[in-house]
Order: structure tokens, then sequence, then C-alpha cells
């Protein structure tokens, strides 16, 4: 391990630069064994539904499985049920040769799943935005780091999901969106997890009344001004404190993480300040976004989730990965001396 990190600090003393990889994967309910109340019926540990030592293991290792071929610096979760489950996650990663000595879970409100972090290299700290008191809201896991002497925030999301309407998602992008102004909008700030949204959200929703509830506006695109847009990330000119949805730097047929009723979605982003487009200290790398499209994670008709019986009492079957794909994004940063 000495030997390891003696040889990356002569790296980035020779040529003045990280490759930094950042994920963000939403891991479709990894609750730990531990009964505590707020799991759904399918979680309850040593139960009908099949919620065991041998299924937990399984989803363990399919998890870590994923996650190690990924192979980020840093990589933002969603639907982690504790600091158990993370503890665990990280111990088969260990295990598999991929170790994250530092990691993170928002475990600061008890509701039923959590946003975290795993990371190669420590924060500078980590801070939890409580988003409402109701249990119905994860609170967002901002998390400041100084890699290569830069500064970079990270704001790890899991808004309400598409069951309920756009009000909801506003609510939750409006508190990051006030922290945002209080720290800057010139830091460099990279917005990513499960928005439960389109990059074009504020397109696509306009003729679902179930969802428009909040006159044609979007938490993604209006409460973070990321609507304003072009396909060729060099010729961007910016609205003043504009957030730009990474997306837009990759083929339209590409921008996709999850699959629903046989129609391919994009409810996972990453969103980035202006800062990390101008090239100077630390930049997004050009077409480097990308969902983790495996083929073991792929079926004819979509995903290779975790797999459940359909007949109640529902039972786990031990097969399967997650109902998300994973999505990732390359940053440079310079050395700053």
């Amino acid at each position: 391990m000495r030997a390891l990190l003696l040889l990356f600090v002569v790296v980035v003393h020779l040529f003045g630069e990280i490759h930094l990889k950042i994920a963000s994967y939403n891991v479709e309910n990894l609750f730990d064994l531990n009964k505590n109340g707020n799991e759904y019926d399918e979680f309850i540990p040593y139960t009908q539904a099949n919620w065991n030592k041998k299924t937990y293991t399984i989803k363990l290792k399919n998890i870590a499985k994923v996650i190690k071929d990924i192979n980020s610096d840093i990589i933002a979760l969603q639907e982690i049920e504790s600091s158990t489950s993370l503890k665990d996650l990280k111990l088969e990663l260990k295990r598999s040769g991929l170790y994250y000595p530092y990691s993170k879970i928002a475990d600061r409100k008890n509701t039923t799943t959590k946003v975290a972090i795993l990371s190669k290299y420590p924060f500078i700290y980590t801070r939890e935005l409580r988003v409402t008191s109701s249990k119905h809201y994860r609170n967002i896991l901002e998390v400041k780091f100084k890699i290569n002497n830069q500064e970079l925030y990270l704001f790890i999301n899991h808004w309400k999901s598409k069951s309920g309407s756009e009000s909801k998602r506003i609510v939750s992008a409006k508190v990051l969106r006030e922290r945002i102004k209080e720290i800057g909008y010139e830091k460099n700030i990279i917005l990513l997890g499960d928005f439960n949204s389109d990059y074009e959200e504020n397109k696509k929703f306009l003729h679902k009344r179930r969802h428009n509830d909040s006159g044609g506006k979007t938490g993604i695109n209006n409460v973070l001004r990321s609507y304003k847009q072009i396909k060729n990330i060099s010729q961007i000119k910016y609205t003043k404190n504009n957030f730009y949805n990474l997306w837009y730097d990759t083929l339209e047929e590409k921008r996709w993480t999850y699959i629903f009723r046989g129609k391919k979605e994009a409810l996972d982003n990453i969103l980035i300040s202006q800062s990390l487009i101008n090239k100077k200290n630390i930049y997004y790398k050009e077409s480097s976004i990308e969902s983790f499209k495996a083929p073991y994670l792929l079926k004819k008709r979509g995903l290779n989730r975790w797999i459940m019986s359909r007949k109640k009492p529902r039972k786990h079957k031990g097969k399967g990965f997650s109902d998300h794909l994973a999505i990732s994004a390359e940053f440079i940063i310079k050395s700053s001396k």
C-alpha cells in the first residue's frame, strides 16, 4: 500500500495533474439484516420474503462487482439503508480488490433509504442538507474535497420518485439551490445522483397531468437552471449561474440509466458549475460522460435488476443487480503550486 501511495505522489509531481473519475449509482434497496422498523415489508430480515444472510450476501457481491468494474475514484450511492449496509459493501469491495478508505452516509434523518459516498480521497468535511422534516424526503449529502490543492464540492441527491408530482422534487431543488448560493456559484460544484428527473424534464412532463402541478416548471431545469444548453460543450455561452447537464455531451441515444415500461429514461444526472468547463485548474474532460452498460446488466427488454417473485408474499430470488445503471464522468485537476 505504501509503495502505491508513493508511486501516486511521484506521478502527480511529474505530470502535475490528476484524472479523477466520479460516478453515481442507485443500488436499489441495499438493506442490512438488522430490524429497525423502517424496512419495506419485503426487506424485514428472516421472514417468508427470504431476505436473509444468503440473499444479502449475493446482493452485496453483485453490487460490489458493478462498482469494481466502474472503478471510479469517488462514487455517490443512493438507496443505502444504513451505516451497516455501507460498511458491509465497503468490506465486500475490499475483498474484491477495490478499497475506498473514506465513506459517509446521510443518516441524520431516519428515512427508509439514504444517500452515501465512497471515496479514495479524504474529505475536508461532509454536511447534510435537510430538505424537510418529513421522512418522505431524503437529506442531500454535501461533501467538500481538496484534491491537488483544488477545492471541489459534491452534492449527492435522491429526489422524490415519479410516483409523486413535480412540486415535490422542486422542494429538494430549492434547498440545494439555496446552499449553492451560500458557498458561491463560482466554486467548483458537481450535483449528482438520482434526481428522478430527465435532463429535459421541462419538455417531457408537460403533458403528464399527474406530474405537472408546477405551472410547467421543474426542479432540475428551472430551479437549477439547466435548460438553456447546447450540444457542443466548447461553444457554451452561459446565462449567469446556470448548471450544465453533462448528458448533453454525449449522443442522445446514450443518455439513459433506467427503463420504464420499455422506455429508456435518464433519471440519474451529473450537473456541473460553469467553473468546471473553463479548462483552468480543474475541469470536466469532454466526452467522458457515460452510463455503465456492461452486458451482464442488460436484458432484452430491460435491466437485469434485483429479482423478486410477483406472487404474494413476494420473495427474493437471489439474482440480479439494480433497476438503475450507474453514471460517471471524468475530471482533470491540475496542480496549484
